[in-house]
This record gives structure tokens, C-alpha cells and sequence, in this order.
């Protein structure tokens, strides 16, 4: 790690393909965030659109079955008036609802106290035999006098129906008089000649039909329909442990409390919330029925929502921006290569030209600089470059050349300064010699010349004359040799001068 900042600060290529993949990266990360976020504006969008399309679906899905039990019970209704005092039929229309009506799972029909003189309490309950039967479906019917463990003249839907004398919809049981099967139960009151209700005609539909039914109707795979009560009770819930036995408001995770309770107070919109250790939307609105001329409006209090995962949601969104991601850093890591690729290739002659000039500043002044082809900044460098150093290369020979004539001169400077000093000790020699040979002959004159001056015999002054002459002959010999080797010396001295000179002219040309 401590290498690579080391090799951005020595590699140019490096630093301007960092410089190049960097702005290019500021830019593809600005368009991916204005991308993604009005991408993810366009999901949750339609997320919303196909859950509000759901939910009118489905209201209107239940609404048409709740239609369809009113409008059947309504028709055995006025069928079974002309023998409401008759036990016996009671049994037979009862048994004809639920055959008349594939949503119906049971039908009750109940009557007061003391109504019939030889029976105190009197119940005609037709059900189907099958608890988890679907819609449409020809299971067995079974008749039975009783319904859940409580006794019906204390069961809610019988007891309230006939306080209010008003028909509805309703949960006809309490938590302690649950059954296998959740049901709600249309209640209609039976009026006698006073106008006073004296029984009730409750169909049932079974809660978990309803559920499979809607189990089809969602905007995804693992999204659901559900339904709530008034109190927060399941109406509709792909759990049937659910159905009429928990309520939303009693879950513990505070963010589901708050969407139910937006869901019970009759809102509409969506919000998000987290149970199980998953992500969560619902979308909610309250159950409102199609108003008919033949229907009697009543507010059931029923609130429709769809739960959608977030999953579902965002899941092909955040898998293609996880694709989009990794194919940008792809992208960005393919371009940075090739940018320093590209830009390695158009540096090479700079490479090229910085071992060369390093090779010339260790001293290597021939070393060769191709010629360059390119008509760019580069390849006009290059040019200059050779240029410089053909000029350096020349200027550099010329000085060695220069070098070595000075050289020479110097040697033949050195030696004529060695000659002339050894000349001048032979000279000094040869003067000394010289000087102690004519001593004698001069001393020798000088003799003969006292004796001569004192002599008187013509005998002894010839024969002095001759000494002197002779000696004075050999004083001359000597002084003309003396001078002949002091004119060869001048001679060579101007010589070896001449030679000089003509070898620097020759340098020089």
C-alpha cells in the first residue's frame, strides 16, 4: 500500500488516467444518483398504483360476495316467510340457503324464547361438512340445532340483532365461543305481525374462504390482501390462525401497531413498517360499499390493505442497481486501463528521451536519438532533442580534439623546456671546461710574456714568441668551436619553434 502513492508520484500515465477515471467517475456517480432516485421515484410510483388497483379489487371482490349473501338472503327471506310458523320448514329454507349460495357456509335461523308454545328455544342450523371447502364447491350439508358451545340466546349475533331489530353484518361470536372455522354472519331480524323482532336469520361466510379467495388477488408474489375490523381483528389474512383469533393491535412491533391504527381509524395512503425482521409498505383504505337503491348503507367499519414486502417493491430495482454498479466500476477499471494503456503508448518517446538524457548526463554524448515521425508536441520535442544533441555530440568532439592538441603542445613544451635545460647544463659544462682549458694556456702566456719582458737572448724570445702564439692559436681554436656549437644550438631552438607553430596551424585548419 505505502508503494502506490509512490508510483502515482512517479508514473505520469497513472496520474492522468486517475485524473481522467476520477472525473469521469464524479459524472457517472451524479447521473447514477439523478437515475436511481427518479427510478426509484417511477417503482414506488407504480408500486402504489398497482396497490391502490389491488385494493379496489378486492374491496370490490368482498363487496360483491357480501352483495350476493344479502341479495340470496333476501329471496329465501321472503320465501320463507308464509311458514315462519312452521318448525318443521325451518330445516328445509335453512338447508336451501346454503345451497343456493356457494360463498354461504351455514345458515341459522333462530327464534325467541317461548315462541313456539310446546318449545322453549327453537334453532334450525344447515352447515357445510367441510371447514376449509372453496367457493363453488358441492360439499355435504349437515343440519344440527345447535352452534358453538354457547347457548344461542346468549351468542352476540342473535342477542344484538334482536335488541337493534336492524340487519347487518357482523362477528356473531365471542373469543370464548370460537370454532374451527372464523366466520362472519349476515344477521337479519324476523318481525312479527307487532313489528317487534321474535328471531334472527344469521349466514355465515367462512373468514378462510374469503382469504383463499383474495389469495390471488395481490400486486406480487409474496404480498397479501388482508382486512381489519373496527377493533384491529382479522377479517381477511392469508394465516387462519389469524382470522378472529389476534388482533393487529396486539403485535408487539411498534411500527405494525401504528400502521394498524391508521388502518382502524379509517385513513387511506401507506406507510412502512418492520416485522419479523423484514421490510414492509401497506396500503390501506377503508372498505366502503357500493351504494344500491335496495341496500341498506351501514358503515361496517372494515379497513382493506395490501401488504406489500419492500422486497417485491424495490427487489429487481436494487438487483439492477447492484448490476449497474458493478458494470460502472467494470466500466471505470476497462476505461482507466485503457486510458493509461493509450496514454503508456503516447509517452514512450518521453520515456525514451529521459534514459537518453540520462545516458548523456553520465557522459555518453554519442548516444543516438531516433528520428521521430510524429508531427505533434512529442515529436517536435523528440527533434529538438536529436537536434541538441548532434550540436552537443559535435561540440563536445571539438573540445576533446582541443584537449588533446593542448595535450600535445604541453608535451612539446615540456620537452623543449627539458632540452633547453639540458642544454644549457651542457652549455655551462662546456663553458666550465672550456674555461679550465684556457686558464692554463692563459696563465701560461702570461708567463711567457713576464719572462719575455725579461729576457734578453733573441733565442729565448723566439721560442717564447712561438709558446705564445701557439697558445694563443689554441685559446682561438677553442673560441671559435665555442661559438659554432652556440650558432647550431640558436639554429635548433629556431628550428623545433617553426615545427610548433606549423602543427598548430594544422590543428587549427
Amino acid at each position: 500500500m505505502l508503494r502506490l502513492p509512490k508510483i502515482i508520484r512517479k508514473t505520469l500515465s497513472v496520474r492522468i488516467s486517475l485524473m481522467v477515471v476520477s472525473a469521469m467517475t464524479i459524472l457517472l456517480m451524479a447521473s447514477l444518483v439523478v437515475m436511481f432516485y427518479y427510478s426509484r421515484k417511477a417503482v414506488k410510483e407504480e408500486a402504489v398504483q398497482m396497490a391502490q388497483q389491488t385494493l379496489d379489487g378486492m374491496v370490490i371482490t368482498i363487496d360483491n360476495i357480501l352483495l350476493s349473501v344479502e341479495q340470496t338472503t333476501g329471496n329465501i327471506y321472503f320465501n320463507f316467510l308464509p311458514f315462519i310458523n312452521n318448525p318443521d320448514q325451518y330445516y328445509t329454507y335453512a338447508r336451501r340457503l346454503v345451497e343456493s349460495n356457494p360463498y354461504v357456509t351455514g345458515c341459522a335461523i333462530a327464534m325467541k324464547e317461548n315462541y313456539f308454545p310446546d318449545r322453549q328455544y327453537f334453532m334450525a342450523y344447515a352447515h357445510r361438512d367441510e371447514t376449509d371447502s372453496t367457493a363453488y364447491s358441492d360439499e355435504p350439508i349437515v343440519q344440527l340445532d345447535t352452534f358453538a358451545h354457547t347457548h344461542y340466546s346468549k351468542q352476540k349475533w342473535f342477542t344484538e340483532t334482536m335488541t337493534s331489530g336492524k340487519l347487518g353484518w357482523m362477528k356473531p361470536l365471542d373469543d370464548k365461543d370460537s370454532i374451527a372455522d372464523p366466520i362472519i354472519t349476515f344477521c337479519l331480524p324476523l318481525f312479527g305481525s307487532d313489528r317487534k323482532p321474535i328471531g334472527v336469520l344469521g349466514v355465515d361466510v367462512s373468514l378462510s374462504l374469503l382469504s383463499r379467495i383474495l389469495s390471488n388477488s395481490k400486486p406480487s408474489a409474496n404480498s397479501y390482501c388482508t382486512l381489519l375490523d373496527r377493533d384491529g381483528s382479522y377479517i381477511v389474512h392469508p394465516d387462519d390462525d389469524k382470522l378472529s383469533r389476534q388482533t393487529a393491535l396486539a403485535i408487539s412491533e411498534e411500527s405494525v401497531k401504528k400502521a394498524a391504527q391508521a388502518m382502524v381509524s379509517g385513513e387511506t395512503g401507506y406507510m412502512p413498517f418492520h416485522m419479523d425482521g423484514k421490510d414492509y409498505y401497506v396500503f390501506y383504505k377503508p372498505f366502503k360499499r357500493v351504494a344500491l337503491a335496495e341496500r341498506i348503507q351501514n358503515d361496517l367499519g372494515w379497513s382493506a390493505g395490501i401488504i406489500y414486502p419492500e422486497d417485491d417493491i424495490f427487489g429487481d430495482y436494487n438487483s439492477l442497481s447492484y448490476y449497474v454498479i458493478a458494470i460502472a466500476i467494470c466500466g471505470l477499471l476497462l476505461i482507466y486501463l485503457l486510458c493509461r494503456s493509450l496514454i503508456h503508448h503516447q509517452l514512450k518517446p518521453l520515456l525514451m528521451l529521459g534514459d537518453k538524457v540520462q545516458r548523456i548526463a553520465q557522459g555518453n554524448y554519442d548516444e543516438p536519438i531516433p528520428q521521430s515521425w510524429r508531427k505533434d508536441e512529442v515529436g517536435r520535442l523528440q527533434a529538438n532533442f536529436q537536434q541538441m544533441q548532434q550540436s552537443l555530440s559535435t561540440t563536445i568532439n571539438e573540445l576533446e580534439q582541443l584537449k588533446t592538441d593542448l595535450q600535445e603542445r604541453g608535451e612539446h613544451l615540456r620537452k623543449a623546456y627539458t632540452d633547453a635545460e639540458k642544454a644549457d647544463r651542457i652549455k655551462t659544462a662546456f663553458l666550465h671546461n672550456m674555461t679550465n682549458q684556457m686558464n692554463p694556456l692563459a696563465e701560461a702566456i702570461e708567463q711567457d710574456v713576464s719572462v719575455l719582458c725579461n729576457s734578453s737572448s733573441e733565442t729565448d724570445t723566439a721560442q717564447l714568441a712561438n709558446d705564445i702564439q701557439q697558445k694563443g692559436n689554441t685559446i682561438a681554436e677553442l673560441l671559435k668551436n665555442l661559438l659554432n656549437i652556440s650558432n647550431d644550438e640558436v639554429m635548433s631552438s629556431h628550428q623545433t619553434t617553426d615545427e610548433a607553430g606549423q602543427r598548430k596551424e594544422g590543428a587549427d585548419v
